[in-house]
């Protein structure tokens, strides 16, 4: 039994430690795919790599003893964690700026907020459709969270899910057409 595995099991029988241990191992990884999320949203959020990757530390933590058996599928539940990080924080900024007092915001700061609310308003809305496309297809779901919010290619997806990489390109195709229909 590898490393990895040993304390997924470990995590699965509420070894508390393993859950770090785990986090350590992977770090790097996890750490890449943060990073991958990150970029392609640029300046226009407000996590860094670094705080993606802890916060969805603590919300594993949070959720306790959650049975994953091998890595690929700890990195597509990391992949949805992270998902429900950048979702849960773009909410958070729009709660923000719905509620307080009003503010002078010069010419080069409001196109800046609005770069921002056109990905926050992005990220809602592919969040709202994979949602509905949970309930025709999971594994499309899957496929988006880990390629779209965990940055993965489609060889890592297709390693992670334990199927070919022709099924998951095939998959990013259907996803990709089922979403693009609906955020229209």
């Amino acid at each position: 039994m590898g490393q990895v595995t040993a304390l997924l099991s470990a995590i699965g029988q509420g070894e508390s430690a393993a859950l770090g241990e785990l986090y350590a191992l992977l770090y790097p990884e996890l750490h890449r795919l943060a990073h991958s999320r990150v970029r392609r949203s640029g300046a226009l959020t407000l996590l860094d790599t670094t705080s993606l990757v802890h916060e969805s530390y603590l919300r594993f933590e949070k959720s306790g003893a959650v049975s994953i058996g091998d890595r690929g599928q700890f990195m597509a539940y990391a992949a949805r964690v992270m998902r429900s990080v950048v979702v849960d924080a773009v909410r958070a900024r729009h709660i923000e700026r719905r509620g307080g007092d009003s503010v002078h915001v010069g010419l080069d700061e409001a196109k800046d907020l609005h770069a921002q609310d056109r990905h926050d308003s992005e990220v809602l809305r592919v969040h709202e459709s994979l949602e509905e496309l949970a309930t025709i297809d999971a594994r499309l779901v899957q496929v988006v969270e880990m390629r779209y919010f965990a940055g993965m290619t489609e060889a890592e997806i297709a390693s992670a899910l334990a199927l070919s990489q022709r099924t998951i390109s095939r998959s990013w195709e259907k996803a990709r057409l089922f979403l693009h229909a609906s955020l229209r």
